[in-house]
């Protein structure tokens, strides 16, 4: 199988001790590429120093509710800056990670409104796509979406909605993002939606070194595990593992506007 994992933070401590055997371990198991996300303006520089060091990892840049209280108005304006210095390099493929989170109750919802608003307009300003986290959100997320029409729409990370939800986020042109949630029994809404989905929308993804499967429980996730994430989904789905492989790679390639040749 040849895969893509479509979400990391691979710039995490969790990988500071094996960061390039694991990648190599990955490539050996048909992990081709990885996209490492940012989630605060003091990560950025790691996030990108690894896609510079690596051409196997690509990086989004972004600023993620969970981290609300320390983003600042100064934080949205370096992250135009960032955009506008890399506009046009490669080794950015996304705005993200970013978005709405109504499960934490303390993340005040209207400042989580005014900074998902504020990086939506920068991803429509340089028409990027976009990796967006929403959690018990989705109703919030999906009439803002309706609103502001990025270009290059993006992906849903970690869905696990309704299949009303992911119908109108199908509708909007946004992928869905699958990983180790849907592999564990008790995940009983989502084994149901995600048999529905149509191979076009949907990509794989880890969301290392969090969101494990069932079949490495409690242990730290990494994209060594997406292969067997890919065979997990695909028996739910009713395919055989090669070609949700191959859909989610051809996907992911169409979102970021990757080439065969370019790496």
């Amino acid at each position: 199988m040849r895969l893509i994992d479509t979400h990391t933070h691979l710039d995490f401590p969790d990988f500071d001790a094996d960061r390039s055997a694991l990648l190599d371990a990955a490539q050996a198991a048909g992990v081709e590429r990885t996209v490492v996300l940012g989630v605060h303006r003091a990560n950025w520089a790691r996030v990108w120093q690894l896609a510079e060091q690596d051409k196997r990892v690509y990086a989004a840049l972004g600023l993620h509710p969970v981290f609300l209280d320390e983003h600042t108005q100064a934080h949205v304006d370096d992250l135009r800056s960032w955009l506008e210095r890399l506009n046009g390099n490669s080794r950015l493929c996304a705005l993200g990670e970013f978005g709405l989170d109504y499960y934490l109750k303390h993340l005040d919802r209207t400042r989580q409104q005014w900074l998902f608003e504020a990086q939506l307009q920068l991803a429509v300003d340089f028409s990027l796509p976009v990796l967006l986290h929403v959690r018990h959100s989705h109703a919030a997320a999906i009439a803002t979406l309706k609103r502001y029409k990025v270009p290059r729409r993006g992906v849903i990370h970690a869905f696990a909605g309704s299949w009303e939800e992911a119908r109108e986020y199908l509708k909007l042109g946004f992928k869905l993002g699958l990983g180790g949630a849907p592999t564990w029994p008790q995940a009983l809404r989502l084994r149901k939606v995600i048999p529905q989905l149509p191979l076009e929308s949907v990509v794989l993804e880890t969301d290392s070194p969090d969101m494990a499967p069932s079949m490495y429980p409690g242990l730290r996730n990494s994209p060594v595990h997406l292969p067997a994430i890919c065979q997990a989904l695909a028996a739910l789905m009713g395919v055989a593992p090669q070609v949700l492989a191959e859909a989610s790679r051809r996907n992911a390639f169409e979102l970021f506007g990757w080439s065969e040749t370019a790496l």
